[in-house]
């Protein structure tokens, strides 16, 4: 802080450019990893990417059940929310740090 309370504009600048920078490399990051969720003990596999987008799912013969639709319907959506979750937890640990400190700047939404 300057004389006065006033905030160092320089500095801000400086440090908001900096935690830019470190979103940008986080979100590349997010962008390129994969995940994946099971279900079934493993009979339903899904892959999201980091940033959420669902990418494949896997399913064994074994859980193909004609008179059965409703469990498989249930293994697929049980997959796709293990594998989201660990995106989003992913999510926080890439993001949480830079984007914690941006607070401290007045922006919106942060």
């Amino acid at each position: 802080m300057r004389p006065g309370g006033q905030p160092n504009m320089q500095q801000m600048l400086k440090q908001a450019q900096k935690m830019q920078k470190q979103i940008a490399a986080a979100q590349a990051e997010l962008a390129e990893a994969e995940l994946t969720g099971t279900a079934g003990g493993g009979l339903v596999t899904a892959t999201v990417a980091g940033t959420g987008e669902l990418k494949s799912i896997k399913i064994d013969p074994k859980a193909v059940d004609p008179e059965d639709v409703e469990t498989l319907e249930d293994l697929v959506v049980a997959a796709v929310r293990n594998a989201s979750e660990a995106a989003q937890q992913l999510t926080e640990q890439k993001m949480g740090p830079v984007s914690g400190g941006l607070g401290g700047l007045g922006l919106p939404g942060f």
